[in-house]
């Protein structure tokens, strides 16, 4: 038996794949991630207790501005471009006149009957452009939409 030991050899791990594999995960997220679309039109929205969420999906969004003037924006850019042509196509919305606001309503919902109506109004906006949002709805036979707001914290 020999008295003499042989010292330990350290083992030596290349982190260098598990960094390559760190960065490529974190681009693929970084890619692949859906950011908000900035909103062309600004709206300080009125606070509720409400807490229900809005669809993702499939929306078709009526704002009122302060003004009182009324905004059409749609999620789908294929649909933005045939209601809109081809000026409409990469925006967020497009202001309309409360006379041309039923007619493409209608053709909105035929070309996507799955849409879901939201109606967002400026916290100071008059009551009166509201009202015709409400009446042209209640024309298209439109019963169902959401009131966007604030959640107001107790």
């Amino acid at each position: 038996m020999p008295k003499i030991k042989k010292g330990r050899v350290g083992i030596k791990m290349d982190m260098t794949p598990m960094v390559d594999v760190a960065f490529l995960l974190l681009t693929f997220f970084m890619l692949t991630t859906q950011f908000k679309p900035v909103e062309d039109v600004q709206i300080e929205l009125p606070s509720s207790h409400s807490a229900i969420k809005l669809p993702e999906s499939d929306v078709m969004m009526i704002s009122v501005t302060k003004e009182g003037v009324i905004h059409l924006g749609l999620d789908s850019q294929v649909l933005r471009e045939r209601l809109f042509g081809a000026a409409g196509k990469y925006k967020a919305s497009m202001e309309v006149t409360k006379n041309d606001l039923a007619n493409l309503l209608i053709q909105a919902r035929v070309a996507n009957p799955r849409l879901r109506t939201v109606v967002k109004g400026d916290k100071g906006a008059p009551y009166g452009p509201i009202e015709d949002v409400m009446t042209v709805l209640q024309q298209t036979k439109i019963t169902r939409f959401n009131l966007v707001t604030d959640f107001e914290k107790s």
